[in-house]
């Protein structure tokens, strides 16, 4: 079943004619099964890609809407997430396949086809927010981060409360090792 839901993610790139081609590809909770990375379980959404073929390159534009199921930091109540996202995907011809970057992509001209699977999970993953609040929990998230900056409290911080920075302390005395000085007084002669 696994490769079943993988392979609807697969393009035939190879006997496909040069010109714009348009694809539609289900995101829902079999898509996100093939993945162990957590970042996503259940979701539904819709990939639409669009596939610009040269003889020199591929260019995959990549519109995914729809929603994910993620858990909130705070109250550990799932709650649907909104997506909506653009991204470009650009594939070039080479000798060896190679990923040059996280949106460019060589491969070889004997290359049958290409699977998108990996790089949609990825984007979705980037989208989510680094904290995942609830949004029955937003509002009281905002108002605490307000009250935190206009009291003007330093919201994180690596330092101890009390502590002082080496700005904060007196001026001490020159408390140089003897055997410097004499080291620096050779280097002035």
């Amino acid at each position: 079943m696994e490769t079943k839901v993988k392979r609807q993610f697969d393009i035939e790139i190879f006997r496909i004619a040069d010109g714009e081609h348009t694809y539609e590809m289900e995101v829902n909770d079999a898509f996100f099964a093939l993945f162990d990375y957590g970042l996503v379980e259940k979701g539904n959404a819709r990939a639409e890609v669009v596939l610009n073929k040269s003889t020199r390159m591929l260019t995959l534009d990549i519109h995914v809407e729809g929603q994910v199921e993620l858990t909130c930091d705070r109250s550990l109540e799932t709650f649907d997430y909104p997506i909506n996202l653009d991204e470009r995907l650009i594939v070039k011809y080479g000798e060896e396949e190679v990923e040059l970057d996280d949106d460019i992509l060589v491969i070889t001209q004997n290359t049958q086809k290409i699977n998108l699977a990996q790089f949609i999970y990825e984007i979705i993953g980037i989208s989510l927010p680094m904290k995942k609040i609830h949004p029955d929990y937003l509002e009281e998230e905002d108002e605490d981060e307000f009250d935190e900056l206009s009291e003007g409290r330093l919201v994180y911080s690596s330092m101890e409360e009390g502590e002082e920075t080496e700005d904060d302390e007196a001026p001490e005395e020159d408390t140089t090792d003897p055997r410097w000085a004499i080291l620096k007084n050779l280097k002035n002669n």
